[in-house]
């Protein structure tokens, strides 16, 4: 079992919601006080997930090619935006990835991957219908993950406090 001295390597998934740059900041925080790495995944949700719901109108490959690198236009703005701040928090290397497929599968395969030392998530992202449909994320993170998960509760947590 690693030791949390042990820690290099944190992986944190992101939704370009409201609670992204709160989750990706706690996440910057704690990979810097442990002078880590830190590498922000986005998955794009497969569209096998949604069969039976509604048939896109456009060709599916354009769709999902559209999607993927309208996500990672989006992820390269993010990491951008906010790479200075977190290098002051002292993340040593920040990189990201965006992957397409299962939410919860696809996090848990990149942290196994690239050998992940802690996971840092929040514990809000899908709202609604979307969340009835699919569950928890992070539940289902957190019962199969590789490594140590610190779960973030953007409604009550605070770096401020």
């Amino acid at each position: 079992m690693k030791r949390i001295a042990d820690i290099k390597r944190v992986i944190t998934p992101i939704d370009f919601s409201e609670n992204a740059p709160m989750v990706a900041e706690s996440a910057a925080y704690v990979a810097g006080s442990f002078k880590a790495s830190l590498r922000l995944i986005f998955v794009v949700q497969d569209f096998a997930d949604y069969s039976g719901f509604f048939v896109p109108q456009m060709n599916a490959p354009d769709l999902i090619q559209d999607l993927f690198a309208s996500a990672q236009e989006r992820m390269d703005t993010f990491c951008q935006d906010n790479e200075e701040s977190f290098k002051a928090m002292g993340v040593t290397e920040l990189s990201s990835k965006v992957l397409m497929g299962d939410v919860a599968e696809q996090i848990i395969a990149c942290v196994a991957k690239e050998q992940g030392d802690l996971i840092v998530m929040g514990t809000h992202g899908y709202k609604g219908l979307e969340k009835i449909m699919f569950g928890s994320i992070a539940d289902k993170v957190v019962k199969a993950a590789p490594c140590p998960i610190m779960t973030i509760n953007p409604y009550t947590s605070s770096l401020e406090e």
